[in-house]
Parts: C-alpha cells; structure tokens; sequence
C-alpha cells in the first residue's frame, strides 16, 4: 500500500507541474511578455516622456495676436496635420462680448480671443510648448466688460505636475511650459482657475487632438470639429447694452444647479445651421467631437446615417462600430465616422432633446435642396432673422422649439396656418386668449372652429404657457410682422399654400 501511495503521489506532483508549465506558457503567450513576433506596447511607460521641464512665470507679457502656432484651427474647420516634432503654441486669455444666440451678447472670457479656443493638431510623440499671457486688463473695443482676474490652463492630453504646470497666473504674467504627448485622443483643454465652473461657463475651452503616431487606420473624406458646450446667461443687472443691444452676463445661480439656458455648438445658438459643413455623397466624414460641459451629458447623433466607426475619447484602440448614438459625458471625446448615402441635409443633434432645443444642432449639406421633399422640419432650425428685443428673441426660440412642425411664417400653410401677418389679421387679445387656452376658444368661437376645420378637425394643443410667456410669443409675432412676414424667413422653406 506504502508503495501505491508514493506512486500515485509522484503521479500527482508532474501533472501538478504539467499544469503550472502550461498556465505559464498560455500567460507568456496572452500578454506579450517576451518571444519573436510580439506586437510592442504602444503605451510603454518606460518610452513616455514623463519628466517635462518644470514651469516658467515671467511679466514679460505678449503683444500683438492672442494665438499663434503651428497646428491651430478655428472649429469646426481643421487643418492637416503639421509633421513637425514640436508645436509652439500661443494662447493668450481675454475678456470680450460675443454673439452665443440671436440677440445675445454675452460677456465671456476666452483663450486666443475665440470662444471655443483654437484647435490644437499634433500626433503622438510631439512636444508642446506652449505659452500664455494673461490678457484679461486689457480693454476690449467699446468698453470694460469685466474686471481682470486670474486665469491658468489645464490639458488633459498632458502627464505633468498640476502644481507646476497648471497654476494661475495675474493679469500681465505670462506662463511657459512643455509636455510631451503620450496617448491619442480628442482632449480637453480649459482654465482651471478656482471656480473650474464659472471659468469654463464663461468660455475658457477648447479641444486637443492627438493623432496615433502611425496616423489613422481610415481615409476620411472630410474632416470637421463639434464641440458643446452650455451657456448660462441672464440680462446684466446695470443693464448695459453694446451696439445698442443688451448685454448678457453669467448666471451663476442657473450655473449651480446645472439649468443652462444654451446647449450649442462651436459656441453658438443652432451652431453650423447658417453655414453648414460641406460634404458629397458617398463620402466618408470624420467628426473630432468634444462635450466640455461643464456639467450635462451629450447624446451626440446625426439624423440620417449611421456611424461607422466610434472611437471613444478619440483613441482607435477604443472602437466601437454601427453606433447611432455617441454619449459623452463632460470632457469626454469621441471620433465618429459615417459615410453620406445620399444628396440631403444631414442633421447633427444632441439626442438629449432638451439640449437640442437649447441650440445644440447643426447641418451637414450634402448638396440637399432647400426646399426638396417640404424642406428640413427636424428640432429647431430658425424659422426667421434675429429679433433685436430680448422678448421677442424667447418667443422666437420658443416658436422653433414647439411649434415648427405645424406653422410657418411667411413660406406657406403646413398643418395649421401660416403666421406671416397674424398680428394684423388678429387682436393682440384673440392672440393671447387663444395661446392661453385653444380648448375654451373652441367653445364658441367661429375664427377658431373655421381654423379647426382647415386642420381636418386637429386642435392645436395646449401648451400650457405662462402670460409672459405668452407675451413673448406675441411680441416675436409683432416683430415678424414689422419685417415683412416672408421677407423675416431665412431657414427653412415650405411651399405656398395659402393663408388661414
């Protein structure tokens, strides 16, 4: 029995050791530790550069342009890519006003004068050196907006010391510091300057991209940049104005509780709707997307096709394909690629419709007809040109958001009936009864079953709007009026039809 046991012991013990050779050779195999024909890591932190020159602070301010450098773009168009090694780059901070929707001029604080900054093109293994005045005490043409402040930037794409890198400097420094870039991607940049919120609210964004060092695996066709963002705006309280419209300033309490009154585009209300992004059927576009936040999530679609490839933080290793829907929560990035199919107008949209009703939309035309097949009714494309009263501008938006799909003004009868002159054919106080309550107006008024008989015995809807906001609405319909009626349209075409 003795004998029997050892022998069965000694059996044990080589399948034991039979077993540990083979996990052993499986584990070698799986994860590429050594042996011919092993693909490298092409994230090997032994070859990264991880020790930057530490940061430089000096009064030595610049002078002349906000931005320079190899590599930058105004989005959403951007520019090949530069091969040289090194990119110098220049972004000096400012405060200024600029248009962020119909009618709104928003005190904001930018990097290179641009809002959002300039885009940065480098590739894997690039240094960056870059510099940066804080410009904030100069004053912008017209007048002081806002006071000078401290400012600072913040890459994501970079491996450095925050503490060396990232602080903020005073109104007249300038910083200089260098970083090489280590992983591809589509990165954030942005002031992180203490509060974060309000500095990014204000404007102080902007996207890196970062080419693999081998380039792309595909040849797009086009290539363009989206970058959302949120505004959060409120009439200024000492009530001034430039170029004899209201100035709009940040609010911070909207801020706080993360209510923007502006979801856009490339910093503006229905981004990219004016002049659309050019591209031809059948070809293959690339879209350097970025939601900066800074604080909702982006459902970023394109009405129309399907992504081919989605390359989550603008990184090829992190792929994804036949995606309708890209969600990017702040700062998060994505590369997204889809073929045209055919001749149209492609919408771009953040599927949080919400967002999408705030400005976030835009147009890819690909030799659409304006008026081909009843025109775009997708969302919230303009209806007219941009009231200059601040009512009327909310009673605008409030109009494309609700109430295109059944109304135009000035290009014909869709399902109810064209607004062009309403104000004229009606009283301010029909108007505002009938916005009030329809239901009541149907009761026993004849103009309004007459208009219910029109629209094949559809009521309109009760929107359950507030008397100001039912005031908005009527003073957007007086300031059509007062344009002409059709000669206010810009956007979107429907044919003629006739009138109530």
């Amino acid at each position: 029995m003795r004998r029997l046991y050892v022998r069965m012991s000694r059996s044990h013990d080589r399948a034991r050791r039979k077993i540990v050779l083979l996990v052993a050779v499986c584990a070698t195999l799986l994860l590429g530790a050594c042996g011919p024909g092993v693909p490298a890591d092409r994230y090997d932190r032994a070859k990264m550069d991880l020790k930057p020159v530490p940061a430089k602070t000096s009064n030595e301010r610049h002078a002349g342009p906000f931005s320079s450098g190899t590599g930058l773009s105004v989005a959403p168009e951007i520019r090949p890519l530069d091969p040289s090694p090194v990119k110098t780059i220049r972004l000096d901070t400012t405060h200024k006003i600029i248009d962020i929707a119909p009618g709104v001029k928003f005190s904001a604080w930018t990097f290179g004068d641009h809002v959002p900054g300039p885009v940065i093109r480098a590739r894997v293994g690039d240094r960056i050196e870059f510099s940066m005045t804080n410009r904030s005490d100069e004053v912008v043409p017209g007048m002081q907006i806002a006071p000078p402040m401290m400012h600072s930037m913040d890459f994501h794409a970079a491996m450095v010391s925050p503490q060396d890198k990232y602080h903020s400097i005073a109104p007249g420094q300038t910083i200089t510091f260098q970083f090489t870039l280590n992983y591809p991607g589509v990165f954030m940049y942005h002031c992180g300057t203490p509060m974060i919120l309000e500095h990014i609210a204000s404007g102080m964004y902007g996207a890196l991209i970062v080419e693999p060092r081998a380039g792309y695996p595909t040849k797009a066709d086009r290539e363009y940049v989206v970058i959302q963002s949120e505004f959060y705006s409120k009439l200024d309280s000492r009530k001034r104005k430039v170029d004899g419209v209201p100035l709009y300033v940040l609010d911070s309490d909207q801020l706080r509780e993360a209510r923007p009154t502006y979801t856009v585009f490339n910093g503006a209300y229905n981004g990219m709707v004016k002049n659309p992004l050019p591209a031809k059927p059948g070809e293959l576009v690339r879209l350097f997307v970025l939601n900066v936040g800074p604080s909702k999530t982006s459902s970023f679609h394109v009405v129309g096709t399907i992504f081919d490839r989605v390359w989550m933080d603008g990184n090829p290793d992190n792929q994804f394909r036949g995606m309708q829907t890209v969600l990017l929560g702040s700062s998060s990035g994505a590369i997204v690629e889809f073929f045209i199919p055919e001749a149209g107008r492609y919408i771009m949209v953040d599927h949080h419709f919400a967002n999408a009703s705030q400005g976030a939309i835009g147009l890819i035309d690909a030799a659409g007809a304006p008026g081909e097949k009843g025109g775009i009714e997708h969302h919230n494309i303009s209806a007219t040109r941009t009231p200059g009263d601040p009512e009327a501008v909310k009673g605008k938006m409030a109009f494309e958001s609700k109430c295109l799909a059944c109304h135009s003004i000035g290009q014909g009868r869709k399902l109810g009936p064209d607004l062009a002159g309403v104000t004229k054919r009606r009283t301010i106080s029909w108007l505002a009864k009938w916005l009030k309550a329809p239901e009541k107006m149907l009761e026993s008024d004849v103009d309004a079953q007459a208009m219910l008989k029109q629209a094949g015995g559809l009521p309109m809807p009760n929107q359950n709007l507030s008397d100001a906001e039912i005031h908005q609405y009527i003073r957007y319909f007086q300031w059509a009026d007062e344009q002409g009626g059709g000669e206010a349209q810009k956007s979107v075409t429907h044919p003629k039809e006739g009138g109530e």
